[in-house]
C-alpha cells in the first residue's frame, strides 16, 4: 500500500492544497516476487469533519488498511471549515473543488477507474454534507455517498442559530460559507432541493448516525425524506456519540455496503490472483 501526499495547485480555490492519497499498487507476492494489483482502481472520496484536515480519517481511523484490503484509491482532501460548498462572494469553489477538480486530477494522476459506478463521496459531519450535497450535484461521476453523522443543519443555518464556531456576526459567519444564508433553502446547497431537482438521477445512498448523537434527529428525517422520494438509501444507528470510535466502527462498514471486491490483477500478466 502507497501513501501519497499531493501538493498542487487548486484553480477552484486558487492555491496551493494537500490532498493523501491511500493507493494500495504494492501488493507483492513473496514467492515470486511481482507485483498484484486490480487496476483501473475504484476509487473513495473521503472528507474530514470541521475543525480537521486530509490527515484526519488516517490518524484517527483504520482506514489504511481497509483499504488495502479491499484493494481500493482513497482520496482524503483539506476542506477547512468550509462545508465544502462554492461561494460567488469569496471565490472559493469547495464543492467544485472535491466534486469536480480533484476527481479529474488524481484520475489523471494515478489509475483510477472513470466509471460512475466505481466512484464514490463520503465524509463524517460537515463532511457528510459536503459528500451528500457534493454526490447528488455531480451525479454523473458519484454512483454511491455516504453521510457519517452529517451535519443536516439547513434549518438552523437558515434561521441563523449561533453556530458552533462563536461570531459576534452570526449572519456574517453564515455568509462567509454560503455566499447568503438568506437564500440557503432552495440552493445547491440544500439537500433536500437537490434531491427533488435530481430526483431521476440519484446516487446510492449510505446514511449512519450514533444514538448518542445530536444529529441523530436530523439524519432520521433526511432518510425519511430520502425514502419517500424513493432514494435507493441504507440507513443504520448504532451506540455512540460524535466520535471517532463510531465514525471507525461505520466507515468499515461504508465499505461493506460499497460494490467492492477483492480480485487483484497481475499487471505482468493480465491473471486475476
Amino acid at each position: 500500500m502507497a501513501v501519497i501526499q499531493m501538493n498542487y495547485f487548486s484553480k477552484s480555490l486558487m492555491r496551493t492544497v494537500d490532498v493523501n492519497v491511500i493507493l494500495p499498487i504494492d501488493h507483492l507476492d513473496m514467492d515470486t516476487k511481482t507485483y498484484h494489483y486490480k487496476t483501473p482502481f475504484k476509487t473513495l472520496y473521503l472528507l474530514h469533519g470541521i475543525f480537521g484536515d486530509h490527515n484526519d480519517w488516517m490518524y484517527n481511523t483504520n482506514i489504511k488498511r481497509w483499504a488495502n484490503d479491499h484493494n481500493l484509491c482513497v482520496v482524503m482532501p483539506s476542506g477547512e471549515n468550509m462545508f465544502y460548498v462554492d461561494n460567488k462572494i469569496t471565490q472559493k469553489f469547495y464543492g467544485e473543488f472535491v466534486g469536480k477538480e480533484l476527481v479529474e486530477m488524481t484520475r489523471q494522476s494515478f489509475p483510477l477507474s472513470c466509471k460512475k459506478e466505481d466512484t464514490f463521496i463520503a465524509g463524517l459531519s460537515m463532511g457528510g454534507y459536503g459528500a451528500i450535497i457534493n454526490g447528488i450535484k455531480y451525479h454523473e461521476t458519484f454512483g454511491y455517498v455516504a453521510g457519517l453523522s452529517s451535519a443536516l443543519l439547513i434549518d438552523n443555518w437558515a434561521h441563523k442559530v449561533k453556530p458552533l464556531i462563536q461570531s459576534p456576526d452570526v449572519k456574517a459567519y453564515y455568509d462567509s460559507i454560503f455566499e447568503d444564508v438568506n437564500h440557503i433553502i432552495g440552493s445547491d446547497q440544500d439537500y433536500h432541493a437537490l434531491v427533488l431537482k435530481h430526483q431521476d438521477h440519484l446516487p446510492h445512498f449510505y446514511l449512519c448516525v450514533g444514538t448518542e448523537d445530536a444529529l441523530l434527529p436530523a439524519n432520521r428525517d433526511f432518510y425519511q425524506f430520502l425514502k419517500e422520494h424513493h432514494a435507493d438509501v441504507t440507513y443504520s444507528e448504532g451506540p455512540g456519540a460524535h466520535e471517532w470510535d463510531f465514525w471507525n466502527t461505520y466507515i468499515q462498514k461504508v465499505l461493506d455496503w460499497l460494490p467492492l471486491d477483492d480480485h487483484v490483477n497481475d499487471v505482468s500478466s493480465g491473471n486475476v490472483k
